[in-house]
């Protein structure tokens, strides 16, 4: 497998790609829908991922009708989640580092709003080290529109075809591949499909996007 032009620049997605956070969100998602008396299926769940807050309140909606009390739902999730932070993916420090070796700059391009950003990134002494971060308040459209990646692209100076997207969900994968990015799907809640397999690299870690890199 290789890449078909040398990146300038490389664009992670942030949950379920740089940090272990999906499982997290599951449970608080399970755990608010249970104390509000209805019911969450796993196909449900996984529509939701990689999408931003108003997609999935949309998409909430389409589940438990229009008076379904979102922001009561959203408490809940947050209560639950609490101060805990979800652990870097496996690979990730060695990632980054490798990066500085090689001198490509990096930045973070997620559908999560920037207070969620900012928690991890502090936990995780990740602050100074991206050169950009595109957040879902950065954006007029989130995944899978291009926007945030064309915005990332634009911070980093690079052209979207030479920026490498590090992504695991179809959203984020749509996103990346209709910015012209060049794509990496590294599958983490879903699997990929025919479709995101014409659209993206698949490895299995960000150990394997290390190796394709060198």
């Amino acid at each position: 497998m290789n890449l078909p032009r040398k990146p300038k620049a490389v664009v992670f997605d942030l949950d379920g790609t740089l940090i272990d956070s999906e499982a997290l969100v599951k449970e608080a998602h399970f755990a608010a829908c249970a104390q509000m008396g209805v019911a969450m299926s796993e196909t449900q769940f996984l529509a939701l991922v990689g999408m931003h807050r108003e997609a999935n309140d949309l998409q909430l909606k389409t589940y438990y009708g229009d008076d379904f009390p979102l922001e009561d739902f959203i408490g809940r999730t947050r209560a639950h989640i609490g101060d805990r932070v979800a652990p870097l993916k496996a690979g990730a420090v060695e990632l980054m580092d490798a990066l500085d070796e090689l001198a490509l700059p990096f930045g973070l391009a997620t559908s999560s709003r920037r207070p969620w950003v900012e928690k991890h990134f502090a936990a995780h002494g990740l602050t100074d080290r991206f050169r950009a971060v595109v957040t879902r308040q950065d954006c007029v459209e989130g995944k899978p529109h291009p926007e945030p990646y064309l915005n990332a692209a634009r911070l980093l100076g690079a052209a979207p075809m030479d920026v490498l997207a590090l992504e695991d969900s179809h959203a984020g994968v749509a996103s990346a591949h209709a910015a012209r990015c060049m794509t990496v799907m590294v599958p983490d809640l879903l699997a990929p499909s025919d479709l995101q397999r014409t659209q993206a690299f698949v490895v299995m870690s960000l150990h394997d996007v290390e190796a394709l890199l060198r």
